[in-house]
């Protein structure tokens, strides 16, 4: 007798530690099932990953924390079904895992907002829908075309113009300094003349 009453005290507390806000039960195959229906639970309970049952249809749950089921490794089934998702982007998580898990599990889970997607189901849902997921679509190859194709240009127009712009700034130089010198050979010359008719 002391040693059922040992092994119920155990069961207990192994109870109380692996389901810590839902009723469980042990299986008779190794495991425990987890029953968080009608709980009006509205984040996630935290679960222990020797959980192979869990039901958490029938609360208020908008959405799963990133990561949240990824410890459920003996999970066997599975029921999200009658809670209030809110597709946004944050639910493709749930979305994935079911997907991985169970289609059937993911055909009962459906979105109640926004008013847009409300009563699509998540197997339904495209990541373009959500809100928050949208990217700006790429640059099509002819318009990337394009745009360097107008760098190009431009960059081409550049240098003609500074090739000018040197070609013309040594014209002004040239010009200038023949300038200079053929105002000063006639005065060499002249200087030379006299230095002659004075010899």
């Amino acid at each position: 007798m002391i040693k059922g009453l040992i092994m119920l005290l155990f069961l207990n507390t192994t109870q109380a530690w692996i389901c810590t806000l839902c009723p469980c039960k042990a299986l008779h195959s190794w495991g425990w099932a987890a029953n968080c229906n009608l709980m009006e639970l509205k984040e996630m309970p935290h679960l222990n990953s020797s959980i192979k049952i869990l039901h958490l249809q029938n609360n208020n749950l908008t959405t799963v924390p990133l990561g949240a089921l990824d410890s459920l490794t003996n999970l066997e089934e599975v029921n999200f079904s009658n809670n209030p998702w809110h597709c946004n982007c944050s639910i493709l998580y749930l979305k994935e895992w079911l997907t991985d898990f169970n289609k059937s599990s993911l055909a009962k889970a459906i979105c109640a907002t926004p008013a847009s997607l409300n009563m699509k189901a998540l197997s339904q849902l495209k990541g373009n829908e959500l809100e928050g997921c949208r990217k700006p679509l790429p640059i099509s190859c002819h318009d990337f075309f394009l745009r360097d194709f107008g760098l190009i240009i431009l960059a081409i127009i550049v240098l003609i113009l500074a090739a000018c712009v040197l070609q013309r700034s040594k014209q002004l130089v040239f010009q200038a300094s023949r300038k200079q010198h053929s105002s000063e050979v006639p005065l060499l010359w002249f200087h030379d003349q006299e230095n002659q008719k004075s010899k």
